[in-house]
């Protein structure tokens, strides 16, 4: 019996390393058909997984000053370690004005033989305008630890829409943000962001309050805080109320997060008069 649930614990635990390895940075080269404005040129995906759900953010380049920068989600399949990517937009790109971007799709699969680890595999897509397919191709990256490219937004806050709930303007330093769920408690999970770096991340909407700090002077008199719904819970939409207090002022906003939407709440210093 003890031998069984040994082996069963590494089967398990082979599989749900497998479903991690994929989260990283991966770089490799892209190979086109003939038609593209180059032959080959350099990829680099940057992965995000959580369940068999793919974030992330994909750069196509020749150089560091000649790149595509687009945004992309997809589905991983932790049995077949395969995955179908869909690049969703593109948001930023350098490149000759003669080269339309492309946006892809790739079918990927993970192998390793215990030294390297790669995704392989093939794409297709179409230019940016949508008037053209662009030349079909195929991938092989492996992964590295750093990025050639200076840190981007999160994924998800370029995927989905940032919609303005309120300017607050302030005339204090220290602020403090304390989050509840708005009415029933229903699962309702939820990530914070300022200026676009974590804070909060991937925790139930309760009764008491997740609570973090926010800091304004006159060295950064803008603050933006995004509340992203990491999911629905058993109402939809993710929703959550949001107490703010800025000194003597208490504020009370009501925030709301779907697979379309973030809610973005803006914080403006003013000097004290």
């Amino acid at each position: 019996m003890q031998r069984i649930l040994i082996i069963a614990l590494l089967i398990s635990t082979f599989f749900f390393a497998g479903a991690q390895n994929i989260n990283g940075i991966w770089k490799g080269k892209l190979v086109m058909e003939p038609g593209g404005c180059f032959p080959v040129y350099n990829i680099e995906l940057q992965i995000q997984i959580s369940g068999t759900k793919i974030l992330g953010t994909s750069y196509h380049y020749s150089d560091t000053s000649n790149y595509v920068r687009e945004v992309f989600e997809g589905v991983y399949d932790t049995t077949a370690k395969s995955m179908i990517i869909d690049e969703l937009k593109v948001a930023t790109f350098h490149i000759p004005p003669d080269c339309i971007p492309c946006i892809k799709r790739y079918t990927l699969s993970f192998h390793t033989d215990g030294r390297e680890e790669q995704l392989r595999g093939s794409w297709t897509g179409k230019t940016m305008d949508n008037k053209s397919i662009c030349p079909p191709g195929t991938i092989v990256m492996t992964r590295i630890q750093q990025s050639a490219f200076k840190p981007s937004l999160p994924p998800i806050l370029e995927i989905r829409k940032n919609e303005l709930v309120k300017e607050i303007f302030v005339d204090t330093g220290s602020i403090k943000l304390d989050f509840y769920d708005n009415g029933q408690i229903d699962g309702d999970t939820i990530s914070v962001y300022v200026n676009g770096s974590p804070v909060v991340s991937r925790q139930m909407l309760k009764a008491s309050p997740i609570t973090t700090y926010l800091k304004i002077d006159l060295r950064r008199q803008q603050q933006e805080v995004i509340m992203v719904g990491e999911n629905l819970g058993t109402i939809p939409p993710n929703t959550a109320l949001m107490i703010v207090n800025a000194g003597d002022k208490r504020y009370q906003l009501y925030l709301t997060s779907d697979d379309k939407k973030n809610a973005l709440v803006r914080f403006i210093y003013e000097k004290p008069k």
